[in-house]
């Protein structure tokens, strides 16, 4: 597992305090716990107190729920110096869906009742907390649209290309029958969608790792939606 930033650094990162200032991080890493979770390991389930939030420093984290019938939908796949969970300390006070380590992970733990303490004595740092999760939101808003509006191949365009960014190749970074349940398919689906892609000279496909061959073309797909 690679060595996590130290704390002050990695809240810093964070974009719930990417406007803090060196007062504040201190007053932060003051009330921070680190932790290393295993994979499989469930950090809270659908339903339980939210006792406080976390960040991930290394490794990766899914938030998913499960449907009466025990099936699994992926809503998020949390990477290093991302937080999740922070939403759930306001409101009704309970975690709204299950977290897991994707695989052994080094984590932040901000507990509820001291953070909000120091919310209540710092205004700067609240602010900066709505502006960290107004951008969530809108990335959330972003998601609820693609699964309403585009179909698997627009959506899996999307991923790759945000996932890859200025890049040409990638490696995916969960296996595939996760990330068909990130994009709310099932993985027979996402594997003939990454076949008609391979087939059309947008991508190449080695196993979790994936050339992009026609970057153009691959954003077209990306911008068309359901018939």
């Amino acid at each position: 597992m690679p060595t996590a930033p130290e704390t002050r650094d990695l809240l810093h990162q964070s974009y719930l305090f990417a406007g803090a200032d060196a007062d504040d991080l201190e007053k932060l890493e003051a009330i921070c716990r680190r932790r290393t979770a295993r994979k499989g390991e469930v950090l809270f389930a659908d339903g339980d107190p939210a006792e406080g939030f976390f960040i991930v420093g290394s490794g990766k984290v899914k938030i998913y729920k499960l449907s009466p019938e025990g099936k699994e939908r992926i809503l998020h796949i949390i990477h290093p110096g991302w937080s999740f969970a922070e939403a759930a300390i306001f409101g009704d006070g309970h975690y709204p869906a299950y977290a897991e380590p994707l695989e052994t992970s080094d984590l932040i733990f901000l507990p509820k009742d001291e953070f909000l303490a120091l919310l209540e004595s710092r205004n700067r740092l609240a602010l900066n907390m709505i502006g960290g999760l107004s951008r969530f939101l809108r990335q959330f808003a972003s998601q609820i649209e693609e699964l309403t509006f585009k179909d698997v191949p627009a959506r899996l365009a999307r991923y790759l290309i945000d996932l890859a960014g200025p890049a040409r190749r990638v490696e995916l970074p969960v296996s595939k029958s996760q990330l068909a349940s990130n994009l709310g398919t099932v993985s027979e689906t996402l594997s003939r969608t990454f076949r008609r892609l391979q087939d059309e000279g947008l991508i190449r496909v080695e196993g979790k790792l994936i050339s992009i061959l026609n970057a153009e073309g691959l954003f077209d797909l990306s911008e068309t939606c359901k018939e």
